[in-house]
């Protein structure tokens, strides 16, 4: 891995990902992160959020943070304006095609527990039976079955196993379904189904077009194998110290945990 400090690379675009990377448990955000953007943008580089949280789930935090710019939601599904309150760009998943690839990876590894985010800045997240809600700061909707899901259009699936860990779960879904939908893990107990084609990466690419920016002024930071995309597009990818192995195996470079914040300042 390299070691130069961000100051040395010309960076106009910096991209965070939210949990397990800006934030901190509870959803707040370090000093030195804070500091650490503000010199960023003092100096005349960007700052945009790309996260797997849908719209609905990350405006309180961009709220709290003061955040008025573009921001990456859903993995990568929509672009959301924050200034304007409103969707730039947004890919639903096909509900059958999503039916059917849960039936696939149930006739391979028997039952899984399955939630759903729905479409649009006021949607709602729903709870299929058995699926555990690990994030308390969520609002969810808890529905009777699994048919209640595909009440309406969504963008994407996140399943759960009762016995399987996330990265094998992973594994045997993308064996799947891999070429029917978008498979990741983006943080602890969230395998999820995307539609095809549809990643942080690409998401942050039309962002980052938006801003007038290209993948080669641009830094990314994250945590999770989620964000391989994202460090994939990059110039130039930063993992935490808590980040995934996986992360950390395509990151050019590694630093604090998120709990202590991006670069030092």
């Amino acid at each position: 891995m390299t070691s130069a400090p961000p100051s040395a690379l010309p960076f106009a675009l910096i991209a965070t990902d939210l949990d397990g990377t800006l934030l901190r448990a509870g959803d707040t955000v370090s000093a030195r992160s804070y500091a650490a953007l503000a010199t960023a943008r003092a100096a005349g580089a960007q700052h945009i959020i790309v996260t797997g949280r849908p719209v609905p789930q990350v405006r309180h935090v961009l709220d709290d943070l003061g955040y008025t710019g573009l921001a990456v939601c859903g993995q990568g599904a929509q672009v959301y304006d924050t200034a304007a309150a409103r969707l730039l760009h947004s890919v639903a998943l096909d509900r059958e095609l999503a039916e059917v690839a849960l039936g696939k990876i149930e006739a391979e590894i028997g039952e899984v527990y399955a939630a759903v985010n729905q479409e649009g800045v006021d949607a709602e997240m729903l709870i299929g039976p058995g699926y555990r809600m690990w994030h308390p700061h969520l609002p969810t909707v808890r529905v009777p079955g699994r048919g209640d899901l595909w009440a309406a259009p969504i963008n994407k699936v996140l399943l759960q196993h009762p016995e399987l860990d996330d990265d094998e779960l992973t594994r045997v879904a993308r064996a799947v379904v891999g070429d029917l939908v978008n498979v990741t893990m983006a943080g602890e107990h969230t395998v999820e189904l995307q539609p095809p084609g549809v990643s942080k990466g690409s998401g942050l690419a039309l962002a980052a077009e938006a801003l007038g920016v290209g993948p080669s002024s641009t830094i990314a930071f994250g945590d999770m194998p989620n964000d391989i995309p994202m460090f994939a597009w990059a110039a130039h990818g930063v993992a935490m110290a808590n980040a995934h192995r996986e992360l950390i195996a395509v990151a050019d470079e590694l630093t604090l945990s998120n709990e202590q914040g991006l670069f030092p300042v």
